[in-house]
């Protein structure tokens, strides 16, 4: 005879360091779950409590005092419903990354992880002590074991929990976003329930942070492997999932689901980490300068879509060298998304700036301190304008002009959010194109036309750059992949070429430094995953 038993994965946004905020979300999430499933247990992501990462504010003692206190409350509080909850639990060896199993106001069960990532983005030795074992609880009779995220991505800590007696597994996770991301869980999660033929329930939170995206995906992979029950990206939710267990097996239920394509996960990323970065942080709305190209068009759409029209300001900076197609696309754009727009010309500024220095030039200005002097004149507007209503100026730099530093510092790269920091350019066209799928919001001719930053007469990009394609191609090699010099000659680039570009990487790495926060979607994103020094003799 088998007992059907109810699992609610707490997909939710949740925010680092509100931790009484947090912990309103758990005793809601409880609730409903209780009420409105008939939930049995429901299971929360990593540090659900905290939020994650939280970094440096684990160093601080009235951070983990708060975190241990809002554990006590959610167990006096939470009632008739097994609670699993991430939280930093301190001891006299250290801190550990932990969850609780609550139940009628007893821990009936405390894991600590195992496996603390510390590559990339996660640097979770800097603060945590590992566990050193499994935590199997029993949960209506069936024996339930508990891993914490990274713990999936090894095979001791699901095998431990099997020995155990376990017949089901549960898996907070904190994972952030990339492009590529669900193939990878999916890979590892069908790996691991193949090998000990045991169904785990995988819950992840949703959100941006910072730089990083959490694009929830929570799931449930039956014991043969197979992805039987899948929440969607992107949505904070309580996903019900049904298992039926019997004194042999527990199976899950299978559901249909659809998984989008790679463009929309993106963009949606995209979407959802500008959102957050904004709305988390208390801005009012945001700023941008609007140009007729691509790269801010884009920019310009993923904005409106995070934030809603009202909230978005677009600023045509027009100089001698801005066409006539430039400002007619500029405005249409404007018109199709619904924002306020306005267009400032700038040359009368630029002349202001450069009769006040030319005095004391060496001599005549050069095309770089030309070019740049119209970009910063374009900053000070910019930023005034943030100064007096409070609103985040968006920079509209992709990845591939950061890599090789075909951008101005304290000119266009003045502002407070990236959202194409990780994109390079020849997906920016790709993302581009899936917005308007199914209306033509980005005029044609944005996407059409050569890539220009009209700062000089007839200027185009590849006057400077290689093909974008060959730039990209070349981008992930070396950054991406981490690939030497030879070895991306020898996919057939041009030495020249690469070692150009390559000197380009390494003599930019200081703007790079000074650039703002973006969405992060690659797991070699600038930043966090990337920390190469700015003085350095290394040439490779």
């Amino acid at each position: 005879m088998s007992k059907k038993i109810r699992i609610v994965a707490a997909q939710l946004n949740l925010l680092v360091g509100d931790i009484a905020g947090n912990l309103n979300k758990h005793i809601a999430a409880a609730k409903n779950a209780r009420e409105q499933f008939s939930a049995d247990i429901i299971v929360f992501p990593e540090l659900s409590l905290t939020g994650y990462p939280p970094d440096d504010l684990l160093l601080r003692q009235d951070f983990i005092e708060e975190a241990n206190h809002a554990l006590h409350t959610l167990q006096a509080t939470v009632k008739d419903i097994y609670c699993l909850v991430g939280h930093p639990h301190a001891t006299s060896t250290g801190i550990y990354n932990a969850c609780s199993m609550i139940y009628n106001g007893t821990i009936v069960g405390r894991y600590a992880k195992q496996h603390l990532p510390n590559y990339g983005v996660f640097d979770e030795a800097r603060y945590f002590v590992p566990g050193n074992g499994p935590c199997v609880i029993p949960v209506h009779n069936m024996p339930v074991g508990l891993v914490i995220c990274e713990d999936l991505w090894q095979p001791g800590p699901i095998q431990q929990a099997a020995t155990q007696g376990a017949r089901l597994i549960l898996s907070p996770n904190a994972s952030p976003f990339e492009s590529d991301k669900y193939e990878q869980r999916v890979a590892i999660l069908t790996r691991r329930a193949k090998e000990q033929h045991v169904p785990i329930v995988y819950v992840n939170c949703v959100g941006g942070q910072d730089d990083l995206v959490f694009d929830g995906g929570s799931m449930a992979c039956n014991a043969e492997g197979e992805i039987a029950q899948f929440s969607g990206f992107f949505i904070e939710m309580l996903y019900p999932m049904h298992i039926d267990i019997s004194s042999t097996q527990a199976l899950v239920e299978k559901t249909a689901s659809v998984i989008p394509s790679v463009e929309e996960r993106i963009y949606q990323a995209l979407v959802l980490g500008t959102r957050d970065y904004i709305e988390k942080n208390h801005f009012p709305g945001v700023l941008l300068g609007l140009s007729g190209g691509i790269d801010s068009a884009l920019a310009l759409t993923i904005a409106v879509d995070a934030l809603g029209k009202e909230k978005v300001h677009a600023v045509m900076l027009p100089t001698r060298f801005t066409s006539a197609m430039s400002l007619e696309d500029a405005a249409t754009l404007a018109q199709h998304v619904g924002v306020r727009y306005d267009s400032i010309a700038i040359d009368s500024l630029y002349q202001d700036f450069l009769g006040k220095i030319a005095p004391i030039l060496p001599s005549a200005p050069s095309a770089i301190t030309d070019q740049n002097i119209q970009a910063r004149c374009r900053a000070v507007i910019l930023m005034a304008l943030s100064n007096q209503t409070g609103k985040c100026v968006l920079t509209t730099g992709n990845h591939s002009e950061l890599a090789v530093g075909y951008c101005t510092l304290y000119g266009d790269m003045a502002g407070g959010f990236d959202i194409l920091k990780d994109v390079p350019k020849t997906l920016v066209y790709r993302l581009a194109k899936y917005r308007n799928r199914s209306q033509t919001i980005i005029p044609q001719r944005i996407i059409d036309r050569p890539p220009t930053a009209e700062l000089a007469a007839e200027q185009t990009d590849q006057d400077t750059l290689p093909p974008y394609e060959q730039l990209d191609a070349i981008l992930a090699a070396y950054i991406t992949r981490e690939e030497s010099i030879d070895a991306i000659v020898q996919q057939g680039f041009a030495r020249e070429t690469v070692i150009k570009i390559v000197s380009w990487i390494q003599k930019n790495e200081y703007k790079r430094r000074q650039a703002p926060v973006g969405p992060r979607i690659n797991h070699k994103a600038f930043g966090r995953d990337r920390r190469y020094p700015i003085t350095s003799g290394f040439k490779g």
